[in-house]
């Protein structure tokens, strides 16, 4: 294959949107767009709670309504943060995966973007995996994408839900 065609077939993908229907996006975009949904997991699984603080607007509304029923809440992405630096350092280890990311909407301002996940929690032999596809809504402001809405639809889990609830205690007890 000759190195423009390899090229093209590398990066076309990129600028193109991923989804039909949505509006192309150039690659700045997009890729800022991955780092934000990457800073969100990888962040959460290191503890890097500026990282997980960055990628998120000053208001966020969060819907897990698909796990845990209840309502999708709107806060201030510090509440979010203190949340989860709360509970996620009670597992052992945590890995959440974001993987197939396509850009479905987007303007100069807004866009929306969908990934499938996999999120593994531990806690000594005893695990909990869940699965399924979060929608992000982000807003570009002062030449930065942040995330306004974080919508997770799982598809299916295994293993103990409960070690939630142990990695809580767990958090809490450590502090």
């Amino acid at each position: 294959m000759k190195p423009l065609t390899l090229m093209t077939a590398i990066c076309a993908p990129f600028a193109c949107p991923g989804t039909a229907g949505a509006e192309p996006i150039g690659i700045d975009d997009r890729m800022a767009i991955i780092d934000r949904i990457t800073d969100i997991a990888a962040g959460a699984d290191r503890h890097q709670w500026d990282r997980v603080r960055g990628a998120f607007a000053e208001t966020v509304t969060l819907d897990y309504t698909g796990l845990w029923g209840g309502k999708a809440t709107s806060q201030s992405a510090d509440e979010v943060v203190a949340q989860w630096s709360g509970f996620l350092p009670g597992f052992e280890r945590t890995l959440h995966l974001v993987a197939n990311h396509a850009i479905v909407a987007a303007g100069e301002t807004t866009a929306t973007a969908e990934a499938d996940f996999q999120a593994v929690h531990r806690i000594g032999a005893d695990s909990w995996t869940l699965m399924g596809h979060y929608r992000y809504e982000l807003a570009k402001r002062d030449g930065a994408w942040r995330v306004t809405r974080l919508t997770m639809m799982p598809t299916h889990e295994t293993g103990d839900r409960g070690l939630v609830d142990r990695a809580a205690t767990r958090a809490r007890a450590s502090r």
